[in-house]
């Protein structure tokens, strides 16, 4: 028993160490530098909840439009992406799995490819297919517009370039799932007259009840952390209109001039409140509505 013990403690051991060190701890200290003014460079001086205050309640402050402005744009991405992230891989994957599909990992492969290129390699990809001047969709298809530079074309950019490199994962997800329903249940359905549709509502869905939980709560969580589309694709604009929360941390904490790594630091806890509230909601009204 005891040489059993110590060889679990041998494999679990060093992920509870790398999470303590670079999860845990980073957290607590994030939290407590909220209640701090601190410039990264001398002592966290406390101040209890001003900083909070300032952001949420203080009108006249800059750090008050940041925010609120950011979450704005935050949700506004989170809201189109998500959707868009759960339902398109779950259709691909369906239709990869289909009796008729031939080369179902040759097709699965081509999908899951761009997830493989970096943010900024797929930033750099799609800045140039908008390009104004140079770029494929003005000059193939005769557009004549300022993508990343106009809404809503700006956003739009930033949900295409997100959708094209993301929705592999997800669908690789789907696809284990579904491939693992007996195919007797689909051939029953077809037998008592159900078409595709209902096949996918009464088969299909509930079959992958717990995976669609997990890429719905998992995605939305990494929507709410978006930086390198917005930032690399239209620098924010135009006019600040998809600068996302993480821009305006990151800013704070780590921009030119001074550091305000407390504020930031307030920012980023309530952005984290936010996330565990949706998160926590999903979770229940999707296992709700799936019992």
């Amino acid at each position: 028993m005891n040489k059993k013990k110590y060889s679990q403690w041998f494999f679990v051991g060093p992920h509870i160490i790398l999470f303590i060190a670079f999860i845990l701890i980073p957290s607590i200290y994030g939290i407590y530098a909220s209640f701090t003014n601190w410039n990264l460079m001398t002592a966290p001086n406390f101040v209890g909840l001003e900083n909070y205050r300032t952001i949420l309640f203080n009108q006249d402050s800059s750090f008050h439009r940041e925010f609120f402005n950011g979450m704005k744009n935050t949700l506004i991405f989170v809201g189109v992406s998500v959707p868009l992230m759960v339902v398109i891989p779950l259709l691909i994957a369906t239709s990869i799995e289909h009796k008729k599909v031939k080369y179902k990992n040759f097709f699965q492969s081509i999908v899951y490819i761009p997830g493989l290129i970096s943010i900024s390699a797929a930033a750099l990809i799609w800045s140039l297919i908008f390009n104004s001047q140079l770029g494929v969709m003005n000059n193939l298809f005769g557009f004549d517009t300022v993508w990343t530079a106009t809404q809503p074309y700006a956003w739009m950019t930033i949900f295409i370039m997100t959708v094209w490199g993301g929705i592999g994962g997800n669908m690789i997800i789907y696809r284990a799932s579904i491939s693992s329903v007996s195919q007797d249940l689909y051939e029953s359905a077809e037998i008592d007259g159900a078409g595709a549709i209902r096949k996918f509502i009464s088969i299909t869905l509930p079959s992958i009840k717990f995976p669609l939980i997990y890429t719905v709560v998992m995605t939305t969580a990494g929507s709410f952390n978006v930086f390198g589309q917005p930032l690399m694709m239209t620098g924010g604009g135009p006019r600040e209109s998809t600068s996302v929360l993480m821009m305006y941390i990151r800013d704070l904490a780590f921009g030119s001039g001074q550091s305000i790594a407390g504020m930031a630091s307030a920012m980023a806890v309530l952005l984290g409140m936010v996330l565990l509230v949706i998160s926590a909601c999903q979770y229940y009204i999707m296992n709700r509505n799936s019992a």
